[in-house]
């Protein structure tokens, strides 16, 4: 019973010690409320404040938001449109290049030139395979060129084709893949042409020619504009103009289509027939030294340059110098009739036939006795030549051969020009006048040779060739008219019964020329075999028209290489079309008249009836008269 009372009185205890620690914890919890709201912080002043933070963050952020939009928006607008905003260029085309009658040699065509994105791409390499078929390239070649320029943007795949097969190619829908408009130069006159026009790279400058040449004027001047692109890099929008296009000018050269297509076509069969390695051909206007044909062979395609022999590309009637030979004998009786030591009628001895000169020995092709100044010309004697140049002063046989433009560059302003040799009188050796006498010791091109001649037969002047049509060059007084037209009647001897180049003459004209048959200098040494057959004319020889120049090399010896045997032919086709072409009229009417009734009468004889033009190519061939090198054995 007490233990029972002892457990009772023992809980009433714990309540009521529980009931006054409650008591006293009261009052200290009043007092922490009271100090927290004394602080003020309770829950609508917090919510004010967050509140308030939240609105001036708000406020700062529209002020940002204008400032960046308005008021000082350059720098974002600028980097929005690096990744938008292009500028590219705008392709122009390259000026026409026509001949003297407007007929276009060289004009540029409007091509597609097919790009890509490398890193674009690269980023789908599934549909590499199927770019490289549509290129026609092997998909690895591919694979390692765009990997080659992964850091890159830009990347030609294939340039310069079609606009059709551009679109054949973008019809794939590769990512990364597009087009941009390009100019491709096109020569309507193929070889015919390729010498003188050059050509242009991939890029469309000139590369060698009048393309070269005059590439400063031909190329203008590309423009320029900004676009808007997407994000596949495709155009969407045209923004601004910021340069127009300026397409080059067009050039109008002095070269008659006709003309240079008769001379590049003669000399191509001349070629064949007489089996020779290369040949060049001139033809000059006397009256303006406008030049009207230059043709060389080999030749080569322009329009497919990357197909051809490089060594083709060269223009050898410009850049290639040759020993003139027989050629040469005109400017030394010239020389010699303006320093008053001879006159037409002076007669030379050449006999025997040969010549000794120190350890050295001249001939001629026979013994030709005593002739004329006339006659060495007619018969082309070294012997005459040599005898001739030993009767003037070396330095002024030397000024007066310089002055017809030996040994300069002529100035025509076609690139490589060559100024060919001419050496000064103090490295002369024994023999080295005497041979320069009838064209050996000294070179130069076709082009100074066609320029020597036109200056004979005009009456003495000397005119810079050019190739542009209406350009002028002042001429130079290089020797006296009457001794030119002295010179130009000896020339006609040699195209006329008894002269070396009959087979130069033209019915109906009067042709004065001159033939040429040079040995090669050998490499290692000496003169060869193999020759040089040249024939330089002049017609008509009253009231001269053209002058040209006809170089043959390396013609087979069992076919003929005498210069009035192979390059006398050539001359007399393509001066025959060209004076009928420029509707020259003739200057030896009784000739024409003569075959003409010869011909009608022949045809009466069979029995045929109706107008007949007389055969103008019925001369007999002659060789030419000398063949001798110039030291024992010279030639002609």
């Amino acid at each position: 019973m007490s233990a029972r009372n002892d457990r009772r009185q023992h809980l009433v205890s714990k309540v009521a010690d529980a009931l006054r620690a409650r008591i006293a914890a009261q009052p200290a919890a009043s007092s922490v409320r009271a100090r927290h709201q004394r602080g003020g912080l309770d829950l609508r002043k917090r919510l004010m404040i967050v509140g308030g933070a939240l609105a001036l963050g708000s406020v700062a952020l529209v002020v940002r938001a204008f400032d960046v939009q308005v008021v000082n928006n350059a720098f974002y607008l600028q980097q929005g449109q690096a990744r938008s905003l292009r500028e590219i260029p705008i392709p122009t085309s390259r000026g026409m290049i026509t001949d003297r009658n407007g007929e276009p040699l060289a004009v540029s065509t409007p091509v597609e030139s097919v790009w890509g994105n490398p890193k674009e791409l690269l980023e789908n390499p599934a549909r590499i395979p199927e770019l490289a078929v549509a290129l026609e390239v092997p998909a690895d070649v591919l694979t390692r060129k765009l990997t080659q320029r992964a850091n890159k943007e830009f990347l030609y795949l294939k340039r310069r084709i079609s606009p059709e097969q551009a679109r054949r190619i973008l019809a794939h829908n590769i990512p990364g893949v597009f087009s941009q408009r390009e100019f491709r130069r096109f020569y309507p006159q193929g070889e015919a042409m390729a010498h003188v026009l050059g050509f242009t790279n991939v890029d469309d400058r000139g590369q060698e020619g009048l393309e070269l040449s005059f590439d400063h004027i031909l190329s203008g001047k590309p423009g320029s504009k900004r676009v808007i692109r997407d994000g596949q890099g495709r155009i969407v929008e045209s923004v601004d103009l910021i340069k127009a296009a300026e397409p080059g000018q067009d050039l109008t050269l002095t070269i008659d289509r006709r003309i240079q297509f008769l001379a590049y076509r003669e000399l191509r069969n001349q070629l064949v027939k007489t089996g020779a390695s290369s040949g060049s051909a001139v033809v000059l206007d006397i009256a303006t030294g406008e030049v009207l044909a230059m043709v060389n062979l080999p030749s080569y395609n322009p329009n497919a340059v990357a197909m051809g022999n490089a060594d083709a590309h060269r223009n050898r009637a410009v850049t290639d110098v040759f020993e003139p030979g027989s050629t040469m004998k005109p400017i030394t009786v010239a020389a010699a009739l303006n320093a008053h030591i001879v006159t037409p009628d002076t007669r030379i001895d050449l006999n025997p036939g040969y010549m000794q000169l120190g350890r050295y020995t001249i001939r001629d092709h026979s013994n030709y006795g005593v002739q004329t100044i006339t006659g060495v010309i007619t018969k082309s004697s070294n012997i005459g030549a040599a005898k001739l140049a030993a009767r003037m002063k070396d330095q002024y046989f030397y000024d007066f051969i310089r002055q017809f433009g030996y040994g300069q560059k002529p100035g025509s302003g076609f690139p490589g020009e060559s100024a060919g040799v001419l050496a000064m009188p103090s490295r002369w050796s024994g023999t080295t006048k005497a041979t320069m006498a009838y064209g050996y010791g000294m070179s130069a091109t076709p082009l100074q040779i066609a320029m020597v001649y036109a200056s004979l037969g005009n009456g003495g002047k000397l005119i810079t060739p050019t190739f542009v049509k209406g350009e002028r060059n002042e001429p130079r007084q290089v020797l006296d008219p009457q001794i030119a037209h002295e010179v130009m009647r000896m020339m006609q001897t040699v195209t006329e019964t008894g002269g070396t180049a009959t087979q130069a003459a033209i019915l109906g004209y009067h042709v004065a020329g001159k033939t040429g048959t040079a040995r090669k200098y050998s490499e290692t040494g000496g003169y060869t075999r193999r020759y040089l057959s040249y024939f330089a004319g002049v017609v008509p020889v009253q009231n001269p028209r053209f002058s040209m120049v006809v170089v043959v090399n390396d013609p087979d010896p069992e076919r003929g290489y005498f210069g009035g045997l192979v390059s006398a032919p050539v001359f007399r086709t393509v001066m025959d079309g060209a004076l009928r072409l420029m509707d020259v009229p003739p200057d030896d009417i009784d000739t024409w008249i003569a075959a003409q009734n010869s011909a009608q009468h022949a045809n009466e004889l069979r029995g045929e009836e109706g107008p007949v033009l007389p055969d103008a190519s019925a001369a007999a061939p002659l060789a030419d008269a000398t063949l001798l090198a110039p030291v024992n054995g010279g030639a002609q």
